[in-house]
């Protein structure tokens, strides 16, 4: 760790894997630690250490999961020695659910996913739950490291949270909401170490949305490369409909802002350089060497590039007994059938190329399948004159690193790299090699070996500078202060002109929207739902108070000739009537099986009269055996509302379930709403249904080809609605930050944004009322203008037929003037 690293107060890393290895020695039957190499752990590890963090991650498959972490071995000099076990929290998952979490969703959906390969991609529901609930394992343990790195710390430390990469992309949003029930401060950051792919790709995982849902927990997420943020911001925005700032790479979602960064992953710079000194020679042989290290993997492009090594020498055949390919493949998941088929079509290549090629005293390619230790990798790197990294997908690719910091011979070897790995993007004086294109290959690798010595240098010093400088201690640097600056230093960066918040919503972000939907002539049907729609949500139903500002538009707009409103809500009809206090719209209560019409006829869905007998005795069941700890039962008549916002986060899950019981039991259906539950009548009746008998009844059975229809709700009783108006309607969800999905074309953050919305409309309604005032004499517009407000509060009862205002000829105005006392 470089000792300018800043060092947070506490600092927790989320990982798949715990930073080292436990094995049981066959002697003494108890468990070992082994060190686990590469760059996070390097890194990360002496930062947990220094800053007494934690450690949480996967143990592996262990007998008994009561068995304690071994400390580490005295003589261990590896980054992980100083972690004690008590700063190490173990997640535990049975075998079973592991291999469909892990080999299941990471391996065969989400690792070739995100590596823009479709083709290969499984998608499995039992492993998608699988990995919901292996996240949210981590997430609890989180929480539980979370409460110790808090113990004996002042109230105003913040530790900082750090998951890591595809194997958690849920995680962080339980994290954040158990952390807010149980009053925990805390900074979340998350680092994808794999690429994030494209709009087009990532739309095909059937729960895309949740898995940017639970990234955007997160207050930081890193990414290898800009062209990664992009891509991410681009699924939020298409898929999410959330507000993006692309230029300042900001994503809002459920009331905030989530920075996107693009933070290049390095590697131990100078470690290497000193393994490379070390390292003793392990290539006898005046062959130039062309070096391939990687992992036995179908992203990394290993038949392509044994192809074009082939074409080499088919074209160029003076490299015959002059230069030979080693090509290192670290074993990867050898028992799924996809990988052990690449290594038979590699052993199979091999042999051919060998076949086609091989003299008394030479062969092209020499294979090693196996793992090589760092020492050796070292002396690879080193005395190898062209190294070869041209995955077809990579997030990075280290390897690339590695080479150019063991680059310590003169003259220096020739770095490919293939423009698909993240390297590509910050390695430029790399030679650029597609291994698609294997012609094109097999030129640029004869380029890279007749390379004058002086261009080879020059290049080759540039690379090595630049990783000096950017090395893994630069990247940890580099996302801590990027955690650090979310909370510290705001007032500054937005100082220097780098804003750190999206803006509020303004009016103006509804003309994307609504414009071309509205246009200038259609009428406009408004349904909104009330609680956390219309007024913000509250500790008690009764204290949800609708904004003045929020109700003024909204009279304002019940007087306007091309506007319906409807209020949809959970609350009785009456009530919910009450609480808005504006005449001559409609009121639908109990989720509509209950609705008031502006001519005061009322509408009730029938309900079988035994329910009623049944509504009592549910209420009763309720307040006698889970009304406790501040948990109360709302009488909405038909339904009943469980609330258990104000009981204590630790034993809602005991009450819920039991109030869930007690509501099945007795024959109601069981809703999900803001820290209630609903008991709801047995009848095939919603918001949805209530919607349309709406719009049937105001507009005719022809009502969808006749207006343009709103629909705006906060609830998952509002998604029924939303289904049943998809294609036909604007829907919008206030979304908090939990991870919900939604048939809704755009979220919106909270009832603020509602009230723009509405503002829009007014504005957009109103500049239409008069389109042809402009070309009326001077003299007469104070007229048309005070005929355009007198119009606009119309109360309903009264409207008139606009439609002539458009038509007024100017010999009529002086009339018309008079008549208004001008």
């Amino acid at each position: 760790m470089s000792a300018d690293t800043p060092v947070p107060d506490s600092l927790i890393v989320v990982s798949n894997r715990l930073p080292f290895v436990l094995k049981r020695n066959p002697e003494t039957g108890k468990l070992e630690r082994k060190a686990s190499a590469g760059g996070l752990v390097t890194a990360v590890a002496p930062v947990v250490v220094k800053s007494k963090g934690l450690w949480v991650g996967w143990p592996g498959h262990l007998d008994d999961v009561n068995e304690p972490i071994p400390e580490s071995d005295p003589n261990d000099k590896n980054p992980t020695s100083g972690l004690l076990s008590e700063k190490v929290v173990s997640v535990y998952i049975t075998p079973k659910d592991f291999d469909l979490y892990y080999n299941g969703c990471c391996n065969a959906t989400l690792w070739p996913l995100f590596h823009s390969m479709p083709e290969r991609t499984l998608f499995s529901g039992d492993n998608w739950r699988a990995y919901t609930h292996a996240n949210e394992k981590f997430a609890d343990y989180t929480i539980k490291a979370l409460h110790l790195a808090q113990k004996d710390k002042p109230a105003n430390v913040k530790p900082i949270i750090w998951v890591h990469d595809y194997h958690l992309l849920l995680a962080s949003n339980w994290i954040r909401q158990a952390a807010e029930d149980a009053d925990l401060k805390c900074k979340l950051g998350f680092f994808l170490h794999i690429p994030f792919p494209p709009w087009d790709i990532f739309r095909l995982f059937p729960w895309a949305d949740e898995v940017l849902q639970g990234m955007m927990g997160n207050d930081v997420i890193g990414f290898h490369i800009e062209d990664y943020c992009i891509n991410f911001i681009d699924c939020c925005q298409r898929l999410l409909r959330c507000r993006v700032d692309r230029k300042n790479l900001l994503v809002e979602h459920g009331g905030r802002t989530v920075r996107v960064r693009a933070l290049p992953i390095g590697v131990p710079y100078d470690r290497f350089v000193q393994l490379a000194e070390a390292a003793p020679k392990v290539m006898f042989t005046n062959q130039k060497i062309v070096l391939g290290v990687d992992r036995l993997d179908y992203t990394k492009g290993l038949v392509h590039r044994l192809k074009a090594f082939q074409r080499l020498l088919v074209k160029y055949p003076e490299h015959k007994e002059a230069v030979t390919m080693l090509q290192i493949s670290v074993p990867s998941r050898t028992d799924v059938k996809e990988y052990q088929d690449l290594k038979e079509e590699m052993d199979q290549l091999v042999g051919r190329i060998n076949g086609e090629f091989t003299t008394y005293n030479w062969s092209p390619i020499r294979y090693i399948y196996g793992c090589v230790s760092q020492d050796e990798l070292a002396g690879f790197y080193r005395d190898s004159a062209v190294a070869l990294v041209t995955p077809l997908r990579d997030g990075m690719n280290l390897v690339a690193k590695e080479f150019v910091a063991c680059q310590i011979n003169k003259p220096p070897g020739v770095l490919v790299v293939s423009p698909f790995a993240g390297a590509a993007e910050t390695m430029h004086e790399a030679l650029i090699c597609n291994p698609y294109e294997i012609d094109e290959a097999a030129e640029v690798l004869h380029r890279a070996l007749t390379m004058p010595e002086d261009e080879r240098t020059l290049r080759m010093n540039y690379l090595r500078r630049r990783e000096k400088t950017n090395d893994v201690n630069h990247w940890m640097r580099s996302f801590m202060q990027a955690m650090g600056s979310q909370f510290e230093k705001e007032e500054d960066d937005e100082m220097k002109g780098s804003p750190l918040k999206m803006q509020p919503v303004t009016v103006d972000d509804f003309d994307e929207y609504l414009a071309d939907y509205i246009g200038e002539k259609n009428k406009v049907a408004l349904l909104l739902d009330y609680d956390g729609t219309l007024a913000p949500i509250a500790p008690h139903p009764d204290l949800a108070i609708l904004p003045v500002e929020t109700k003024n538009v909204l009279q304002r707009l019940s007087h306007m000739s091309d506007v319906y409103v409807s209020i949809i809500s959970g609350r009785n009809v009456y009530n919910v009537k009450e609480m808005v206090g504006i005449e001559g719209i409609t009121y639908a209560g109990s989720h509509g099986l209950e609705i008031l019409h502006p001519d005061g006829s009322k509408f009730v869905h029938p309900v079988p009269a035994e329910l009623e007998e049944e509504v009592r005795n549910l209420l009763k069941a309720l307040q006698d055996q889970v009304c406790r700890d501040g948990a109360w039962v709302e009488n909405k008549g038909a339904v009943l509302t469980f609330h258990y916002r104000e009981t204590p986060v630790n034993i809602r899950p005991e009450l819920i379930e039991q109030a869930r019981k007690l509501i099945a039991d007795h024959g109601f259906k069981v809703g999900n709403s803001h820290c209630a539950l609903e008991a709801r009548p047995p009848v095939e009746w919603n918001k949805g249904r209530a919607s349309i008998y709406i719009l049937r009844t105001a507009f005719g059975y022809d009502w969808s080809e006749r207006i343009r229809i709103i629909y705006a709700g906060d609830d998952v009783t509002d998604e029924d609605a939303m289904q049943a108006l998809k294609g036909m309607a604007a829907t919008f969800r206030v979304a908090s930050s939990s991870i919900i999905r939604t048939a809704a074309e755009v979220r919106l953050t909270n009832t603020d944004s509602v009230l723009m919305m509405l503002k829009w409309l007014e504005r957009h309604l109103s500049n239409r009322e008069v389109t042809d005032e402009n070309r009326l004499p001077k003299k007469y517009s104070h007229a048309i203008s005070s005929m355009k407000v007198e119009m606009s509060f119309t109360p309903p009862s009264r409207k008139k037929d606009h439609s002539t205002i458009n038509n007024i000829e100017e010999e009529d105005m002086p009339r018309l003037a008079s008549q208004l006392h001008l």
